[in-house]
């Protein structure tokens, strides 16, 4: 019967065609992404000749570009400080890396290869179709998880490249007015959310036709060993998430709690030891970091869609073009993308302070609307008008394809919906930071309730959204329904990661606007820009988390699958599961707390250090000495490097941990007990110190009536107001943003390594004592 419904229902589209459209979307967007830069290295930021001399620096053998050469030469200068800050940290980080990769990797292929005890005969299962030997799994998990870390560090490098690049010429061109700064900071975070999701998409497609050379038509085997591609993805963003966060936020409090509240001098001053470790921060902490962690998002859910799809009758009568959807999904986002880049950056970008957000808003929107009708399409002609297989419970159950792309199209509007609210919590131009700005009138103690508050309370609606899109797909087309609405929820990435990088790039901006004494008009405009920045990073951090949800649940039901878990035995009353809900929803506290009381540790060496530096080096405060910014970055890296290990070893060996130990059903109760307190936690702490951020610089602005009667820069209001963003530092770049991570990992984890759990510890090592 399953046969005849097959051969009566194909795809529509042919044989070749993901072997055309993907490859050609993902070079189209590389492209793309390095046109856009060109647009941007022609903001001239030297003209002179250069020469390197007998120290091997390199110098300039004549004057600057025509101007303010002085100022100009100032921000080549620091921008030249800011870039070989990041790259040495990310050089030494991935050093450390590298290490981990080449150890971790062992483990996976002795692990996976001793299932069947290194066997390296091809097994024919009762149905007479030939799988590939444990020896194969184990070897393709390894060069998958390889490829994927690297791949990984690769996005995280050329992000940071590009925001180093873009920083000073961004503030060059605030001279000029507000749309070329906007138009220059945009150009450069599409630049990385283009080479970013078109290079992870490429280098996926590659390794399945490669693995697909050796396995053959073994498809449940080739996605398998596929899914070592995310568990490389998300390791290395845990580590750049974590090391880059406590770097950047280490110096960020350590400038502030100094500078701006015991010496009352501006952020960015150049006479802040801690000034130019707090701008390489931004780069290293939220462009690499939240680079990695997309691309973990994206290598996970396409990975989950794929090894769900391969066991359902899409696999079974190897249709390539259906197995192919989630790809082909991520492929057409690419493209809407593109297209809609256009709009910011050339037909309508952002000419006054009023519109900037509204720019950056439209950019979702219009992507989100244009994505909608490409989606069904695909749907209609990529799948087969019915399917099975897709429900566990009830094999012969039909999946038909207009349901896939409901599946993808909440997904997608899911998203928008989480980032407009994240904007409304996040955003100064709204009530709620509003009113965290007015409780700094009577103290940082008010200022931080309030903040609490709102955090608390901007959860809800995500969570909502979230439920909703778990119980539409799922009731739709079960765990390949949610691993597809995760995947419409990243189908914009390339655009939401241009505006989430559009925001440290202002940052950087307007810090060298600062130290390179561009003016007071200059700084108001970069303030500005990066104001909106905060709040298109809280948008990106809110996608980064509800897609992790929907992924880290997709991945939780295949590991169910693959564990031979069946429904029956997944009883939330039974002991091991439930003792595994109560551990699992402790762990993001638990890592929280881990992230946080490092950022402190590292804040606390450098208030010490510029303490020392104000209070020893004459002539810092009056400007006639110059700090020493390269022991502050010397704190931060080491700080930073060595407070990583401890949250990251947490999250990589609870899985192992409990998997040989309690065995794999307690496992499943760690997965969901984590994904459940983990998501609102990372949503409420993105949102506590994004709205804190954005309640200081509503104060600083001046812009409102109401603003202004808060007293504005060195009042007593502002002085709590740095607190309150202070405090909210660590949870809105270290803490909250890794907590997405967590769940994705540990669950991408317990798949790669459930075919060991299930043959050798299914029961665990000691429960078996108890049965």
């Amino acid at each position: 019967m399953a046969t005849m419904l097959w051969q009566a229902h194909k795809a529509a589209l042919p044989h070749l065609f993901p072997d055309i459209f993907i490859p050609v979307s993902a070079a189209l967007g590389i492209i793309f992404a390095l046109f856009l830069w060109w647009r941007v290295s022609t903001i001239r930021v030297r003209t002179g000749q250069r020469q390197t001399g007998e120290d091997g620096r390199t110098f300039l053998l004549e004057e600057e570009l025509t101007g303010e050469d002085s100022i100009v030469q100032k921000a080549a200068d620091l921008q030249e400080a800011i870039s070989e800050g990041a790259t040495s940290f990310l050089l030494t980080e991935y050093k450390y890396m590298g290490i981990f990769m080449a150890g971790f990797s062992v483990f996976i292929f002795v692990l996976l290869s001793s299932q069947d005890g290194f066997a390296t005969k091809w097994r024919v299962d009762s149905e007479g179709v030939s799988h590939a030997p444990a020896l194969y799994n184990g070897a393709f998990s390894t060069i998958a998880f390889l490829i994927g870390a690297v791949t990984s560090i690769i996005s995280g490098w050329l992000g940071m490249t590009i925001a180093t690049y873009a920083n000073a010429r961004t503030a060059l061109e605030a001279r000029k007015g507000i749309a070329p700064a906007f138009m220059a900071a945009f150009r450069a975070g599409a630049v990385m959310g283009f080479l970013l999701s078109s290079l992870g998409l490429l280098v996926l497609f590659v390794t399945i036709k490669i693995f697909g050379l050796v396995y053959g038509n073994d498809w449940e085997g080739i996605f398998e060993a596929i899914a070592g591609y995310g568990l490389g993805g998300s390791s290395i963003a845990l580590f750049g998430r974590v090391g880059g966060g406590i770097y950047t936020k280490a110096a960020d409090v350590g400038a502030d709690l100094v500078g701006k509240v015991e010496k009352d001098i501006p952020e960015d001053d150049p006479r802040n030891p801690a000034v130019i470790a707090d701008n390489v921060g931004d780069n290293v902490g939220d462009i690499a970091g939240m680079g990695a962690d997309l691309f973990g998002s994206f290598a996970e859910a396409t990975c989950a869609a794929l090894v769900i799809s391969s066991v359902s009758t899409i696999g079974e009568y190897h249709s390539y073009v259906g197995m192919s959807f989630p790809l082909l999904i991520s492929a057409a986002g690419i493209l809407v993308c593109l297209l809609t880049t256009f709009i910011a950056t050339d037909i309508r970008p952002a000419r006054m302070v009023s519109e900037i957000e509204n720019t950056l808003k439209y950019q979702l929107i219009i992507s989100t609307l244009i994505s909608t009708p490409v989606v069904f399409v695909i749907s209609w002609y990529a799948l087969p008008t019915e399917f099975t297989g897709i429900f566990s419970a009830e094999p012969d159950r039909i999946v038909k394809n207009w349901y896939m792309f409901f599946c993808v199209a909440v997904g997608l509007w899911g998203g928008l919906i989480i980032g407009i609210a994240t904007e409304y919590f996040t955003s100064n131009r709204y009530r709620p930071v509003q009113d965290v700005a007015d409780s700094c009138r009577t103290g940082a103690a008010t200022d931080i309730i309030f903040g609490l508050a709102l955090g608390y309370k901007s959860a809800i609606i995500p969570c909502f959204v979230i439920a909703v899109c778990i119980y539409v797909s799922f009731s739709l087309a079960n765990m390949y329904g949610i691993a597809c609405a995760a995947l419409g929820m990243l189908t914009t990435m390339s655009t939401g990661l241009a505006i989430d990088a559009y925001g440290p790039i202002c940052d950087n901006a307007g810090g060298i606007a600062e130290m390179a004494a561009m003016g007071e008009d200059i700084r108001e405009r970069t303030d500005a820009l990066d104001a909106a920045g905060n709040t298109t990073a809280a948008i990106g951090k809110g996608y980064a988390i509800g897609s992790a949800a929907l992924v880290s649940l997709a991945l939780f039901g295949a590991y169910v699958t693959r564990a031979d878990i069946s429904v029956k035995d997944s009883s939330i009353l039974d002991p091991e599961i439930f003792a595994g809900l109560l551990v699992g929803a402790m762990l993001p506290y638990w890592f929280s707390a881990m992230t946080m009381k490092s950022v402190g540790k590292a804040a606390l060496a450098m208030v010490e250090e510029v303490r020392r530096q104000f209070n020893t080096i004459p002539g810092i405060m009056e400007g006639t000495a110059r700090p020493d910014y390269r022991l502050c970055v010397e704190i931060s890296t080491q700080a930073s490097l060595g407070e990583m290990i401890a949250p990251g070893a947490l999250v990589m060996l609870t899985p192992l941990v409990v998997g040989i130990l309690f065995g794999t059903r307690t496992l499943s109760g760690i997965l969901a007990g984590a994904l459940v307190s983990g998501v609102q936690m990372a949503v409420s702490m993105s949102n506590t110190g994004g709205a804190w951020d954005n309640a200081k610089k509503y104060v600083e602005a001046q812009a409102t009536e109401h603003a202004r009667s808060l007293g504005g820069k060195g009042s007593d209001a502002h002085k709590a107001a740095v607190i309150g963003d202070t405090v909210g530092d660590p949870l809105k770049d270290t803490s909250g943003p890794s907590l997405n991570i967590l769940i994705k990992l540990m669950a991408v984890e317990s798949l790669v390594f459930a075919p060991f759990f299930q043959a050798h510890t299914p029961n665990g090592l000691i429960f078996q004592f108890f049965h």
